[in-house]
């Protein structure tokens, strides 16, 4: 875990950018010894919301299963898609 105070994010800003992109962490910034805020890049964010959104999909299709929804096995899929595409 990365931690900075917030008098280095003020006095510094470039350090810590350069830290938080060649880490790729999340750097936790305190303030009076509180944590107070979390910084990341922009690339690291993007890769922990996609997951997260993954994440979200997967369980609300489990959920979705476990309520006896109609499923499809990668078998059915697969001969389903032959036929959309066989005349194509």
């Amino acid at each position: 875990m990365l931690i900075k105070s917030s008098t280095a994010l003020r006095s510094d800003y470039t350090s810590v950018s350069n830290l938080a992109h060649e880490t790729g962490d999340p750097i936790y910034i305190t303030k009076n010894g509180e944590g107070d805020l979390v910084v990341m890049s922009t690339d690291a964010f993007d890769k922990r919301e996609e997951r997260l959104e993954q994440r979200a999909r997967v369980l609300e299709a489990e959920a979705r299963r476990l309520m006896s929804e109609e499923s499809f096995t990668t078998d059915d899929v697969r001969e389903m898609l032959k036929k959309k595409y066989a005349h194509a």
